[in-house]
């Protein structure tokens, strides 16, 4: 069935409100209007993910080292906690860690170069009751 209502292709006229809208189009509607052509953003998102992978990366290697970190006071507390000691550490107080012959750790307040067992490291208790490692002063002044 043939639409003898139906207008040409150039005319701009709207079927449902019944009018001539070209005027209101936010776009040219003459055969003389510019033609419009779609953007190529391709190198726009591409130069964006790039941005946003450095990001991400940024990050994620930010986070993982704070992990790590994590994990070695985690490992140092461990350690320090598991060792045998027959006195109660003071707060901000610097102990050290050996290992005897029969491959047990200890904690003592005696210095490394003044003990001849194996010296596993050098420890601050904060007031957390977290254990720190600390740089033992022979290292420090070599």
């Amino acid at each position: 069935m043939k639409n003898d209502n139906k207008k040409p292709d150039l005319v701009v006229f709207n079927e449902e409100s019944q009018q001539y809208d070209a005027s209101l189009k936010p776009y040219g509607t003459s055969a003389s209007s510019p033609v419009i052509k779609p953007l190529n953003t391709a190198s726009w998102k591409n130069d964006g993910i790039q941005r946003v992978n450095k990001q991400f990366k940024s990050k994620f290697d930010e986070v993982k080292q704070q992990y790590e970190d994590l994990m070695q006071k985690f490992q140092y507390n461990d350690l320090v906690y598991n060792a045998k000691f027959s006195f109660e550490p003071n707060i901000g107080e610097i102990y050290h860690l050996y290992k005897n012959k029969k491959d047990e750790s200890f904690l003592s307040i005696i210095a490394p170069e003044q003990c001849s067992f194996q010296h596993l490291g050098s420890f601050r208790l904060n007031s957390d009751k977290m254990w720190e490692k600390v740089e033992s002063a022979s290292k420090k002044e070599a």
